[in-house]
């Protein structure tokens, strides 16, 4: 099993109970995931949408954490679904759960706010474990191929995005460590913040930014120039 906070951005879990809405047209799969996943107990699974409109419903009334969602929807597009999701809810986290595994939808709906993508023939334990990554704002992509859709981000443009001069010094030095593949509990040891100081910092720089993930953030840094740095020789940008 891959492990999510070794490929992708790394970020530790929440104890709240998390809120899941599974959005998936193949009703067998989607309530045997639903099954399984209730029994995590931090889970708390609400009843399966298999289209757009009983997703927008169920979204409205429930107020997920995570929508796992499919890219295939019947005649329905999930790419729509997402877009719907970031326009009406921007604090739902969406993770995309599929059956397809080409890279260009992967990187489509990374860039409209998806913050993960896992293909159908992962367990449901990895599933659960990137839920709990998502609810925590982290994200997960397949490691075989994270470079290359980091490199169609990165040259992809996002004429939307925000500065990064708008970021304090301590912001800079928080999105440096994300850049370095830090978790939250890393960069506060190496910064000597509190975990919760620096899930504020966070959350601060990513509103600035206007990125709505960790690896959205991380993509931005790097377009904007900022790099992996050395801690053992103190470079950093």
């Amino acid at each position: 099993m891959h492990d999510p906070q070794a490929c992708g951005i790394r970020h530790s879990s929440s104890m709240m109970s998390i809120r899941v809405l599974i959005v998936d047209d193949h009703a067998l799969f989607a309530e045997a995931l639903a099954a399984r996943l209730s029994a995590e107990p931090d889970f708390e699974v609400l009843p399966v949408a298999q289209d757009i409109r009983r997703a927008a419903a169920l979204i409205a009334t429930e107020a997920p954490h995570v929508v796992v969602l499919d890219l295939v929807l019947g005649e329905e597009s999930g790419l729509d679904a997402l877009d719907l999701v970031r326009r009406r809810y921007p604090d739902v986290r969406v993770v995309i759960l599929s059956g397809i595994t080409d890279i260009d939808p992967m990187v489509a709906a990374l860039r409209r706010g998806a913050v993960g993508w896992l293909p159908k023939t992962e367990s449901a334990d990895l599933v659960a474990q990137v839920i709990r990554s998502a609810a925590g704002r982290g994200g997960w992509i397949p490691p075989t191929v994270l470079g290359e859709v980091l490199r169609r981000l990165l040259t992809g443009g996002d004429p939307d995005g925000g500065d990064l001069a708008d970021l304090t010094p301590r912001e800079r030095e928080v999105l440096q460590c994300m850049v370095d593949g830090l978790n939250r509990p890393e960069i506060a040891d190496r910064l000597g913040l509190s975990a919760n100081t620096v899930r504020t910092h966070t959350q601060n720089l990513l509103a600035k930014i206007s990125a709505h993930s960790a690896l959205e953030a991380i993509t931005m840094a790097m377009r904007s120039g900022m790099r992996p740095s050395n801690p053992d020789d103190g470079s950093a940008m």
